[in-house]
């Protein structure tokens, strides 16, 4: 009788490490969401059903841009069509669907003194000469246009400066 009941807890003690196992080849979570079978005494002469083959995640998207094609714009000299200073930018604005909108422009002011930030219509800027890091982008806006601009504040509206016929409203609704 003693023999028997040893028999039946060691059944059960396999029993139990065979279905740990097989959860631990599952996803992480797995277990969770499915409840363990209820314990009942297993053949040990029977098999565990294999656990199927966890698929490989898919290979990020790569993409290659030349060093001549493309180039960052945080910081780049703005000057207007008639080459006058117009600041440098410092931020970029997006709108909740990820396009860019417009850009921050820290304009006017000597070395940080005087100087206040101004969005302009992303449309409104030209990239035609950005090759080197010392090449500037340009605004088809006047000195006058942007001196007039109100000034950006985060957390407030914001009033963006478009060329002629390009401006159109940001959406902020939900």
């Amino acid at each position: 009788m003693r023999t028997r009941r040893l028999f039946s807890f060691i059944t059960l003690v396999l029993a139990t490490l065979a279905i740990a196992a097989s959860w631990a080849q599952n996803e992480p979570g797995q277990a969770d969401r499915n409840p363990p079978p209820p314990l009942q005494q297993q053949d040990t002469a029977t098999p565990a059903a294999p656990a199927a083959p966890k698929e490989p995640a898919p290979p990020p998207s790569v993409t290659i841009i030349g060093a001549r094609d493309a180039h960052g714009v945080l910081g780049r000299d703005v000057r207007s069509s008639a080459d006058e200073d117009m600041g440098h930018i410092v931020d970029v604005i997006v709108d909740r669907a990820g396009t860019v909108r417009a850009a921050v422009i820290d304009f006017g002011g000597f070395l940080g003194v005087g100087s206040r930030k101004i969005v302009v219509d992303w449309n409104a800027l030209h990239f035609g000469r950005v090759t080197n890091k010392s090449d500037s982008i340009t605004l088809e806006l006047t000195k006058d246009q942007v001196s007039a601009a109100p000034e950006y504040k985060e957390d407030q509206p914001i009033v963006v400066l478009g060329a002629s016929g390009t401006l159109q409203p940001l959406q902020f609704g939900p």
